[in-house]
């Protein structure tokens, strides 16, 4: 009788401990500074838009959707890529010697501040080691894209 109630603890102490390290182990970090905040936040936008097309690790689709890993598009002018996602994307393109040709829908419907969250979490994701995108950057694309 004894052995089976050590037992019976024994397993519920496991599944105690095993739960509370799966939540620590999937907590997210305490946000502190501006850089994070835009991972974080841009992370949340991938997921909930831009995943789809360009797969949790960035690598696009084949003959589709473009990688977001390494690419001059990503990692090149910061002005390109916001008119990308204000714009959307209409032309076949070739990378590393394939070619993509799905179009990608206009997002000019995101927030400023999302635009900026997502790029600098694209930019700097994926293996990816490129300077964040500000709020100010993307609001002078928009305005330049407005007045056209």
């Amino acid at each position: 009788m004894k052995i089976k109630l050590i037992g019976t603890v024994l397993v519920i102490c496991s599944l105690f401990f095993s739960y509370g390290y799966a939540q620590v182990k999937h907590a997210t970090k305490p946000v502190h500074h501006g850089s994070s905040v835009a991972m974080v936040n841009g992370k949340k936008v991938y997921t909930q838009i831009c995943i789809a097309c360009h797969m949790a690790d960035g690598g696009g689709m084949s003959n589709m959707n473009p990688p977001l890993i390494n690419t001059s598009y990503v990692l090149g002018d910061k002005t390109t890529l916001i008119k990308i996602v204000l714009n959307g994307f209409k032309e076949d393109v070739e990378i590393n010697g394939q070619k993509y040709s799905n179009n990608m829908t206009p997002h000019s419907d995101l927030k400023d501040q999302q635009i900026a969250d997502v790029l600098t979490f694209v930019r700097k994701s994926f293996g990816n080691k490129a300077s964040a995108v500000s709020v100010a950057e993307v609001k002078k694309v928009r305005a330049a894209n407005v007045t056209k």
